[in-house]
């Protein structure tokens, strides 16, 4: 055994030499030139400030607030809460998260050697004639460590790759926030929508009491020849339209409550009907200036992310151009008996580069480079048409928030004019001065006034979810500043070594 040692230590700092020359060629290859395009952030395809008629009022940044914070009614947090847990579209988002992820491990490793472990062993017999003037007969072991072509990446091809598939990574880690950032503003509209049913379903069960009543009263003075026939028919159009408004709002309630259920991705557990509460949703959210939106939306984070990696597969094409050079090499132990494998002079090794030249190839290479250029410009056009389209969005939003307001006041005013129309309608028809045909539409206005009121209100808070979510929002941070960002349910993939 002891003899047999020291061929085995020699074996093994052959192998310990070899992995330490790896090493040190990796890392000098490492700064191999790139001939990937460089990268300059293109210029705003947008105005430096918003327009005149969406005014920044606020005072509180987007990225300053956590969601929490911003929607601070407990059962709304309880629903989003439970969405970020079980809806399958951010779930989707996530694992899409890990493939690129994944895809991302895979191109770093073929910037690397791989190195295989073989033992083998062969025992054959040849015809005489063809060696030897007899059979020859014999057999062999050997153990080896090999590395297989392994490419030199002098002009940067495995590098860009590697550097696309990180791209990549870090564009789907953007597009899952922005699917988490989506699915928190859809949650918080669909429960305003809920809770302006429920109010509005509710003033018209009032009215249909209301106007029960009057019509039981209406029919008894018909009985004794007090009002026409007419004066009760009118009376009972009123109850009809009051119930039949109430069927559609129960039939809108319905399948908001269900789309309600696929976001959260359970049956919602809501508490009993409830009006609308108008300090659910923060006030005073400030827009800031339009260039802080390629930090703060997610989505225009991951277009750039994707313009990026497209920069990185033009490099990796032009590379195609050049010659490959790849290594093939081995180092071990062979002998033709199992005890003496690591003997003395048994030690075998080979040494293999070759170099591949591309001469003809149909023109696959510059059409390749023609592809990604196209992918490139491509890449280009949605980076700036994603921050276009985030710059209306708050515009937008801002323009909503501020007459939406001023629609709320108008149909407060409003609706105390039609509350006071109706008094004094019904109070001519009871003296005889009008016919009811000015109660019924008194009435009739005064009904949708109320309706329209709470629609109004509901739109004025849900203008303020489209600006929380125009401007990026901030659904990640948890309740310490320094903890690393995750989702309920899910942890915030961290970016891979590189």
């Amino acid at each position: 055994m002891r003899k047999h040692a020291v061929p085995g230590e020699r074996l093994r700092q052959h192998a310990r030499a070899l992995r330490a020359s790896v090493v040190i060629l990796t890392l000098s290859l490492s700064g191999c030139m790139s001939l990937a395009p460089h990268y300059e952030r293109p210029a705003l395809p947008v105005p430096g400030s918003w327009p005149a008629d969406a005014p920044d009022a606020g005072q509180t940044s987007a990225a300053d607030l956590d969601w929490r914070e911003y929607f601070p009614d407990p059962q709304l947090q309880s629903l989003i809460t439970q969405a970020q847990e079980h809806n399958r579209d951010l779930r989707i988002a996530v694992q899409r998260v890990e493939e690129a992820r994944a895809t991302y491990g895979v191109r770093r490793a073929e910037q690397f050697p791989t190195v295989n472990a073989g033992a083998s062993y062969i025992r054959f017999r040849a015809p005489g004639g063809i060696l030897a003037s007899g059979p020859l007969i014999g057999g062999g072991y050997s153990v080896s460590l090999m590395e297989s072509n392994w490419e030199l990446d002098f002009w940067g091809r495995v590098r860009n790759l590697k550097d696309a598939a990180l791209e990549n990574f870090l564009a789907s880690d953007a597009s899952r926030r922005a699917a988490t950032l989506s699915l928190v503003t859809q949650v918080a509209d669909s429960y305003l929508v809920l809770r302006e049913f429920d109010e509005r379903i509710a003033i018209a069960r009032q009215t249909i009491a209301s106007r029960s009543e009057s019509l039981r009263i209406f029919r008894r003075r018909f009985e004794v020849g007090a009002i026409s026939r007419l004066d009760l028919t009118q009376s009972e159009i009123l109850l009809e339209q009051a119930q039949t408004l109430v069927a559609q709002l129960e039939q809108a309630r319905a399948a908001d409550a269900h789309a309600l259920d696929v976001l959260v991705g359970a049956p919602a557990r809501l508490s009993p009907p409830s009006q609308l509460d108008d300090g659910s949703i923060r006030a005073g959210l400030a827009a800031g200036l339009p260039s802080q939106l390629l930090e703060n939306r997610p989505d225009i984070v991951a277009a750039e992310h994707q313009l990026r990696a497209a920069n990185a597969d033009i490099g990796a094409a032009r590379a195609a151009f050049f010659p490959r050079i790849t290594l093939t090499s081995s180092i071990g132990s062979s002998s033709t008996a199992l005890h003496s494998l690591f003997a003395a002079n048994t030690g075998s090794w080979i040494f293999l580069p070759s170099v591949s030249l591309p001469i003809f190839d149909a023109s696959r290479n510059r059409s390749n480079l023609q592809l990604e250029e196209a992918r490139q410009k491509e890449a280009l056009a949605q980076y700036e048409k994603s921050i276009q389209s985030a710059f209306r969005d708050v515009a937008d939003a801002l323009s909503a928030r501020e007459w939406l307001a001023d629609q709320v006041q108008s149909a407060r005013a409003t609706l105390d004019a039609q509350t006071e129309r109706a008094r004094l309608a019904r109070l001519r028809y009871d003296n005889g001065a009008t016919p009811f045909l000015e109660v019924l539409d008194a009435q009739r206005d005064l009904l949708n006034a109320q309706q329209q009121l709470v629609q109004t209100r509901r739109a004025l808070l849900s203008s303020r979810v489209a600006l929380y979510a125009a401007l990026g929002g901030n659904v990640e941070r948890e309740a310490g500043a320094n903890d690393s960002p995750s989702i309920a349910g899910h942890s915030t993939p961290q970016v891979p070594s590189q």
